[in-house]
């Protein structure tokens, strides 16, 4: 079969490695790709955000299956145009990725499904966000109603900055926060695979969202992630299909928008049990990274099988007992307004590290065929192992082969969790 996969970053990277070493794959494209994924397959430009482009190139291509990386695509409803013109598609119709697109609607969703989340109020107006912060206190915790690139939140105790993170978001057209009580305990992602009626739950990741290490600084997309999660409960994951995932799905179905694709169940595990901290409708960026690593099954079967509503005659899937750990090796100045066409060095070395590989995030090419920064996030790099310091040995020695002026990195992930640090609940 072939493949078409449209994005451009390392979460689109993870995927097309992934599927190129598919069996049941003979061909991968993406478009528009990036530095590193044209080094081994075809790359082609599209805007991802029109429709009628993506659908033209999967048509010209004949495609027998596009994977939607972004949620901005999804958003805009690409799944639903390919659908329309015949082509199958793995990610959720435009209707559906409203779980993503409004954490508003996301709320409303998991109270008529009676999903464990967060007490939140919407609000319109600074004077809703001043009444609402001072209801639920400090942390304070602010989030954009739409799509923020994982930049959208905010967790603080200083209140002025949560006013000033209200505003921000409140100026936009129709701008609306979502103001939420703060949850306890640690995060955990988990993806799950769904063709609006069977929900196939994947392996639990836990990803590093703050700059800087020891989680300071602001938000980002991600700067690293790690799998499995030794000190998580052993029913963890059936805990979220059934409380979780599977209502979702059920709620979404009953509404009339069934949901297929990837839920993205991003948790926290607090003294109360767990509680959803958002839902995502497309495969996370960095977590996909090191569950991928782990992934044994061929993942076009998986992924087509939720197109084809077919998940409840897959084989179970199965898992590599080993750890995986990526760190992002982010460009100077990120997360605020990024340096970018810095030649990006050593990627040959970093390559060599045995059981490490690098993935690219925001990379071109130059007029001379160099590898150059074009982003926020460049690189992100994998190590696997035994265990997870094993992992983290791995990727870190393949991120000290790295040479990016200004770059920055995380030296911690997975630290506290291979050191049996972190507890649940």
């Amino acid at each position: 079969m072939k493949v078409l996969v449209i994005g451009s970053g390392a979460r689109e990277h993870a995927l097309v490695r992934s599927l190129t070493e598919d069996p049941a794959v003979d061909a991968v494209v993406a478009a528009p790709g990036n530095a590193g994924m044209d080094a081994s397959v075809l790359c082609r430009a599209v805007d991802v955000m029109d429709p009628d482009q993506v659908a033209a190139l999967a048509t010209e291509l004949a495609a027998d299956l596009v994977v939607i990386g972004p949620e901005a695509p999804l958003v805009a409803g690409v799944a639903d145009t390919l659908r329309v013109r015949g082509v199958p598609c793995f990610g959720p119709s435009r209707a559906a990725a409203q779980l993503e697109g409004s954490k508003a609607f996301a709320k409303e969703v998991m109270a008529s499904a009676e999903v464990p989340t967060a007490m939140a109020r919407v609000c319109t107006t600074l004077d809703e966000v001043d009444d609402a912060l001072a209801s639920f206190g400090a942390p304070h915790v602010v989030k954009d109603d739409g799509l923020a690139a994982g930049k959208g939140v905010v967790v603080t105790d200083d209140r002025q900055a949560a006013l000033d993170h209200a505003a921000v978001c409140l100026a936009r057209s129709d701008g609306r926060v979502v103001v939420e009580e703060y949850l306890d305990g640690p995060e955990v992602s988990l993806f799950c695979i769904t063709d609006g009626r069977t929900v196939v739950p994947l392996v639990p990741a836990q990803d590093f969202k703050r700059v800087g290490e020891g989680d300071a600084g602001p938000n980002t997309g991600g700067m690293g992630a790690y799998s499995p999660l030794p000190w998580a409960p052993k029913d963890l994951v059936d805990e979220i299909v059934a409380r979780v995932a599977q209502p979702t799905v059920d709620e979404m179905a009953r509404r009339g928008t069934p949901f297929s694709g990837v839920l993205y169940c991003g948790l926290a595990l607090t003294s109360r049990g767990i509680r959803v901290v958002e839902f995502n409708v497309r495969f996370g960026d960095p977590e996909l990274q090191v569950v991928l690593a782990r992934l044994v099954s061929p993942l076009s079967s998986l992924l087509l099988a939720a197109e084809n509503g077919t998940l409840d005659a897959l084989p179970p899937l199965r898992w590599r007992d080993s750890a995986a750990v990526t760190v992002v090796v982010a460009a100077e100045n990120y997360p605020g307004t990024p340096r970018t066409g810095d030649p990006v060095g050593g990627l040959d070395e970093a390559g060599e590290v045995d059981g490490a590989w690098v993935l690219h995030a925001g990379t071109r090419r130059d007029a001379v065929g160099q590898v150059v920064s074009a982003g926020g996030r460049v690189l992100s790099v994998v190590g696997t192992g035994a265990d997870l310091d094993a992992a983290r040995d791995r990727a870190y020695a393949a991120v000290d082969r790295i040479d990016l002026s200004g770059s920055h990195h995380r030296r911690d992930i997975a630290a506290r969790a291979a050191k049996g640090e972190i507890s649940a609940g």
